[in-house]
Formats: C-alpha cells, structure tokens, sequence
C-alpha cells in the first residue's frame, strides 16, 4: 500500500481522472451511437448531421488524451465512408 504522501495523492487523483476519463470515453461513444444507428435507420441527413455532431467530440477526446489519434482517425474515416455510401 502506498506509504508516502504523494502516492496517497496519486491514488486519489487516478481515482478522479478515471471517473473524469470515464465518463468521456461514454458520452463519445454516445455519439458515434447516434451516428451508427442513423446509418442502420437509412437517413443520410441524420446520419450526417450526427457524424457533424460526432467529430467535435472525438477530436476533444484525442486532445485529453482518452483515445489515440489514429484510433479517432480510422472511426472517422469509416464513419464518413459509411454516412457517404448511404
């Protein structure tokens, strides 16, 4: 168990940046929900505009360091490919 100071603050500071973090990564895939089941109901115009609302949040997600940058990247393309074959 930590002993000094500053671990016991490292435990409670990973304990808040993983509920924070957490709590990111849902309301991310919460978007790209809504995106994918606009695809699957067939309406471009939803599924474009729920990909529009998508890209702001994923690009966050990069710049808090929750997911990759190339992971975000290749969601996006794919995203894009599919709202765009509708």
């Amino acid at each position: 168990m930590a002993n000094t100071p500053q671990a016991r603050k490292r435990i409670r500071r990973n304990a808040n940046r993983a509920e924070i973090n957490g709590n990111r990564l849902s309301r991310i895939r919460t978007f790209v929900k809504k995106v994918e089941a606009a695809i699957a109901g067939g309406d471009k115009t939803a599924a474009a505009e729920a990909l529009h609302a998508a890209q702001p949040e994923l690009a966050r997600g990069v710049a808090r360091g929750v997911l990759h940058k190339n992971t975000v990247a290749r969601k996006m393309s794919r995203l894009s490919k599919r709202v765009a074959s509708l």
